[in-house]
């Protein structure tokens, strides 16, 4: 049985109830991935952990090497990949501490590699990303939370910028018109590498903070943080019961 990735974000740089863990470090023709993959079982299921901004969270998102991690997943044997991402909430149902899981993605990052497919082509290939997210994957997530009981926004469209800063109210403004739900700095071009390489991709998002010009006064550092521990412990129970549905 094939195992299963979960990357690890902003909050969640390590699984703590993966049990027998071991690590490996990986390498790709694109480099290193952010930190070694961590082996081990969660949920009766062999996972594989990978923090996606290195052990010590200091990869800020658009230094990520994207490319690396999702070759070096896809070069283990892995087909589903539950990506756990912090995001701002724009919609009033996004309050921090609660869950997403977006079934549609906005790219508004630049300067990023995003494909695999730029060099020594026989032809140019293009990948349908009608639907970014893997619908299956999705749908285990939502069963998952709905047994666990964590309240969760189960679709939305996720806004991906450039950061490392954050929004000004007026960019929020702009991606609530344009129908996003979130917003957050990895979804792509993450996603669309996952669709390259034929992995089955879906986001757990953590809401860590409304986002800006949706909450009251400045957003701070402290309070992202005791969202994100209250967060990423109900994201670590949906995991486990979601990674022991799939099949």
């Amino acid at each position: 049985m094939a195992p299963v990735a979960v990357i690890g974000g902003t909050g969640l740089s390590s699984l703590a109830s993966l049990q027998s863990a071991r690590s490996e470090v990986v390498n790709t023709p694109y480099g290193e991935p952010s930190a070694p993959l961590v082996h081990g079982v969660l949920g009766g299921r062999e996972v594989v952990f990978l923090a996606r901004h290195g052990l010590a969270h200091a990869i800020p998102p658009h230094k990520v090497n994207y490319r690396a991690n999702i070759r070096a997943l896809k070069q283990l044997g892995v087909h589903h990949v539950i990506a756990v991402a912090a995001v701002g909430g724009i919609h009033p149902d996004l309050v921090p501490g609660r869950l997403a899981f977006p079934d549609q993605i906005v790219d508004y990052t630049w300067g990023r590699a995003h494909t695999f497919f730029e060099e020594d082509l026989e032809r140019v290939v293009h990948v349908d990303f009608t639907e970014p997210y893997c619908a299956e994957l999705r749908q285990v997530l939502v069963r998952a939370a709905r047994s666990v009981g964590a309240e969760a926004r189960e679709r939305g469209t996720y806004g991906a910028t450039q950061g490392p800063r954050l929004e000004s109210s007026a960019e929020i403004d702009r991606l609530e018109r344009d129908g996003c739900d979130m917003v957050g700095m990895t979804g792509m071009p993450e996603a669309a590498l996952a669709r390259e390489l034929d992995l089955c991709y879906a986001t757990c998002a953590v809401v860590a903070n409304a986002a800006a010009g949706r909450g009251e006064g400045k957003i701070s550092l402290q309070s992202i943080e005791s969202a994100l521990v209250a967060g990423m412990g109900r994201a670590g129970r949906v995991l486990e019961h979601a990674v022991a549905l799939l099949e």
